[in-house]
């Protein structure tokens, strides 16, 4: 019997063709002309002010943190169920990440409890699109606007998904999406920050280039480039770029595949969630999904491991997910909790993530079913 990975990264078939492009070319390094190509796409494709392409979503986030002039002691309030790049991005400007609880039907940032997390020294709310469901942005965003904080999505799971038809990482001030391997729209490593704060858009071009105006000079608008203001090198090569370039234009289709596989396998599931066996994911009405991530919430952390275990005698590769940040020895050292975090444990205790990609077979698609089922 054939074993079930629970990633499979799918290529489109053009990569090899630009790569080949890329290297004859002779211009390998970032701000090429694929990098170029995939920031057209990205503010055509998103309805960003600006796209910039990033060696990876931490980077993004890690440019954010550097354009919000972040201080020792500034606050940003995120969730506690996030990977560790949403608060280390911070951290590195000396801000204090603030944990909040999650919800429980799509495992995000509580908007109910983010006004309880805010003090004078809250600077911005980072919400984090688990599984490329969007968070409650209009509630995000109207109290951001209230107590004049930025709103940087961590929008890593997000690429192509959607909340009230505007796509995820243009709903704050600035968004970072990521292009690695285990994602939807993949090039091995890779991200972009989106710019949608007209304001910043000038200047994340100079943190992004190592300080400099060098953007400027490759357009001709100045005769030379020098230091301008802190920065450092987030830009990926050219050819990282043009791997990227082979999937963008293919968003939709991937997307579409993944949400086939993520309705049969909802559908095929919802009897034993009436039963009581596991909870399902939610997707709100105002969110489009792009089926990033399908799981299920078991009731506890031994009913979650017998399940995992039970799938990988049936060689189906099933997988946990994160420790909410907030139990971690980092968060001890630099963040602070915002009240007790009841769902955020019990969804690190019973959530368990199922394999799902454009081609996963109907075959294999049926034996993730038939096992789950026979749990």
């Amino acid at each position: 019997m054939n074993k079930i990975p629970f990633i499979r990264p799918h290529l489109t078939g053009r990569e090899m063709d630009l790569i080949g492009q890329c290297l004859s070319s002779g211009q390998m390094v970032g701000d090429g002309p694929f990098t170029k190509q995939c920031e057209a796409h990205l503010r055509e494709h998103t309805g960003a002010r600006q796209a910039l392409l990033t060696h990876s979503c931490t980077a993004a986030l890690e440019l954010s943190a550097l354009l919000l002039d972040l201080a020792p002691g500034d606050e940003v309030i995120m969730p506690t169920y996030t990977f560790v790049s949403t608060a280390n991005a911070f951290v590195l400007r000396g801000a204090v990440p603030v944990f909040v609880d999650v919800r429980a039907d799509t495992i995000n940032l509580d908007e109910k409890l983010i006004e309880a997390a805010i003090t004078p020294r809250t600077k911005a709310i980072a919400p984090v699109h688990y599984a490329g469901v969007a968070c409650a942005m209009d509630e995000i965003n109207a109290i951001a606007q209230a107590h004049k904080l930025h709103v940087v999505e961590d929008a890593a799971q997000g690429v192509g998904a959607t909340y009230r038809g505007q796509a995820l990482g243009t709903l704050g001030s600035l968004g970072a999406l990521s292009f690695h391997a285990t994602k939807n729209v993949i090039s091995g490593e890779g991200g972009a920050l989106l710019i949608n704060d007209e304001n910043l858009v000038e200047r994340a071009e100079v943190i992004r280039e190592k300080g400099t105006d060098r953007s400027r000079f490759i357009r001709g608008e100045v005769d030379k480039y020098t230091w301008q203001d802190i920065g450092s090198s987030f830009l990926p090569s050219d050819i990282t770029a043009a791997m990227l370039m082979a999937q963008l234009p293919e968003t939709d289709s991937i997307n579409a595949k993944r949400l086939a596989i993520w309705s049969r396998f909802h559908a095929a599931f919802a009897d034993a969630e009436r039963a009581g066996r596991f909870r399902r994911p939610g997707l709100p009405q105002d969110c489009g999904g792009n089926a990033h991530i399908y799981y299920l919430v078991f009731n506890s952390l031994d009913e979650r491991e017998r399940a995992r275990k039970s799938l990988a005698d049936a060689g189906i590769a099933a997988v946990t997910h994160y420790v909410p940040l907030h139990l971690s020895p980092g968060a001890a050292r630099f963040g602070r909790n915002s009240g007790d975090m009841p769902v955020a444990m019990s969804v690190a205790d019973g959530l368990l993530r199922l394999p799902i990609y454009p081609d996963l077979t109907t075959e294999e698609e049926a034996r993730i079913i038939d096992a789950v089922l026979a749990l």
